[in-house]
């Protein structure tokens, strides 16, 4: 009688499969990096109606409202002003659009309670939360700088004559530091909505920073007593800011020096800063 072959060992049929690549293999998975994260809060973010919505809003308020005032305007005004400034009137209330987008990145989550699905996936939290504030800045300043040098070009073109003066590239910087405050602004919103989780709540802390502050400087300066904190509140807040990027008169009174633009970005850098620091504690803490 002839012994038969003895077949290949259970081992070494699994590691001839796993060099072969054969389905039966053991395939180690990927190890998920922040690509993987901006990925994922870019599909969330566009897939979202409210966010068309609010995008949309905010350039058809910027364009909109700045090709009304280059229609009022002639050659002669832009002499002393940037061809980008008529975008500043539609900015100053497309900027509630880009706050409003900026909770909604974050407290949409919350309140469908996809945030608990989204934490077990990815249990980085800090690297979800790094993606969603990369993916929301990264979307809200090109819209918004493109809203605006969209509208300082129409002014350029329909009012580019002599009367106009001599323009140069420089004039231009103010337009993109406008974009880059509003933009900074919605970064802000997000931080507020990390902390808060609600959308009503946090839309009104961020419209009561950005719309409150010229009132109560103004109320301020009722009483001799409180005019010089009154004084401050007039000149550090978004919608000066946003003017004096722009290059337009502030309304200062004579002898006051208004902060220059550094000001302002500092300013709003720091404040900025420290709410997004507290919310990657805060969401490096919690349960959800």
């Amino acid at each position: 009688m002839t012994a038969s072959t003895p077949g290949p060992a259970p081992a070494a049929a699994g590691a001839t499969a796993a060099r072969d690549g054969s389905p039966g293999s053991a395939q180690p998975a990927p190890r998920p990096h922040l690509g993987h994260a901006l990925a994922s809060e870019w599909t969330k973010l566009v897939s979202v109606r409210s966010t068309l919505w609010t995008l949309l809003s905010l350039v058809l308020t910027v364009v909109g409202i700045g090709l009304l005032f280059v229609a009022q305007t002639a050659d002669g005004d832009y002499r002393d002003i940037s061809f980008a400034t008529p975008a500043l009137f539609g900015l100053l209330v497309g900027q509630l659009a880009v706050i409003v987008l900026g909770v909604l990145t974050i407290t949409s989550e919350h309140a469908t309670g996809l945030v608990s699905t989204t934490f077990t996936a990815a249990p980085e939290r800090l690297r979800v939360l790094t993606a969603k504030y990369l993916v929301f800045g990264a979307t809200a300043l090109t819209v918004t700088t493109c809203s605006v040098v969209a509208v300082g070009l129409a002014a350029r073109i329909a009012h580019g004559g002599g009367a106009a003066g001599v323009h140069g590239a420089s004039e231009w910087v103010g337009a993109l530091l406008g974009s880059l405050y509003v933009t900074l602004l919605g970064v802000l919103a997000l931080a507020v909505g990390a902390l808060i989780r609600h959308s009503a709540g946090a839309i009104a802390v961020m419209l009561g920073l950005v719309t409150l502050p010229p009132v109560i400087g103004a109320m301020l300066n009722v009483w001799q007593a409180t005019a010089p904190l009154g004084q401050v509140v007039l000149r550090h807040n978004a919608p000066v800011a946003l003017m004096t990027m722009f290059g337009m008169p502030t309304g200062g009174a004579e002898g006051v020096t208004l902060p220059g633009d550094t000001a302002h970005m500092v300013l709003i850098l720091l404040v900025t800063g420290a709410a997004v620091a507290a919310s990657y504690v805060v969401v490096g803490r919690r349960d959800v």
